[in-house]
């Protein structure tokens, strides 16, 4: 799997697996050095895309640097102010988009759906939060989902670790057993949330357990007084599109040839919602 570490106070991802460097979380006073440093790394490593989250007041400076504004995302900070996705394509053909038609079809038909008003989970399933004990069933429900994904959610160590700081896993049961899962990632720091990880076993699939996971999810953050809550889906899966727009997110970029997920490089769409 890609390697998570620090330049200076930001958080960054990088590796072969997904060939790319990743700004998870910028520290404003790494600017600028952070840039010629991810630089540095990625033709080092030969990786052939740099994307990044950051204040919309570094998008005239990133895109100085050669990178171009994939998306944008409203209230991303405390509630108040914007982020950007700025993304530095290295390698020309990584920038190519060859399923634009079907990936703009994909948002259209996401879009032309209602949003849910009344709907609630089949008779006999509930969803709980995750706790230590459900650790070895979450992993296997991960294992069986994805043939590949950008993080290792398919190791109990790392569900362990990550549930221990700021994720939160939600589940939904059915005759005590985990049948779909998905997380919410937290930065308490800025008061947003990153709704992902989503994945139903393949014989419970069609019955809205996804977006019934979302709705919890999205009631629970508000208790817990998050302002703004986003996700990176797939851009070729109409399904979790549709979960998204049907639970009142909007859509508000594409990152193109992202995220290493079910087996290939895919791009990816971002969706938005203001708690």
């Amino acid at each position: 799997m890609d390697t998570i570490e620090k330049i200076g106070n930001s958080v960054i991802q990088h590796g072969k697996y997904n060939d790319r460097v990743y700004l998870m979380k910028l520290d404003p006073s790494d600017i600028p050095s952070i840039m010629d440093k991810m630089d540095f790394l990625a033709e080092q490593k030969h990786y052939s895309k740099i994307f990044t989250k950051v204040p919309e007041s570094f998008k005239k400076l990133f895109c100085k640097r050669g990178y171009i504004c994939e998306a944008s995302i409203p209230k991303y900070y405390d509630g108040i102010k914007d982020a950007v996705v700025m993304s530095k394509f290295l390698d020309p053909e990584r920038s190519i988009n060859r399923l634009n038609e079907m990936h703009k079809n994909v948002i259209e038909t996401a879009l032309s759906k209602e949003e849910i008003s009344h709907s609630s989970l089949p008779s006999g399933y509930s969803i709980k939060k995750c706790t230590q004990e459900d650790i070895e069933n979450m992993a296997d429900v991960y294992q069986e989902t994805f043939e590949t994904y950008p993080f290792p959610i398919h190791d109990q160590d790392y569900l362990r670790k990550t549930m221990e700081e700021n994720i939160i896993y939600f589940g939904v049961f059915k005759d005590g057993k985990i049948v779909a899962l998905s997380s919410a990632e937290i930065d308490y720091e800025h008061s947003n949330v990153e709704m992902t990880d989503f994945a139903t076993l393949s014989d419970f699939r069609g019955k809205g357990l996804s977006s019934q996971l979302l709705i919890s999810m999205d009631k629970e953050m508000k208790i817990l007084g998050i302002k703004t809550a986003y996700t990176i889906a797939r851009a070729s899966s109409d399904g979790m599109n549709i979960v998204f727009a049907k639970c009142g997110y909007d859509y508000c970029g594409r990152l193109i040839n992202n995220t290493n997920i079910s087996g290939d490089i895919e791009s990816m769409n971002i969706w938005y919602r203001c708690l």
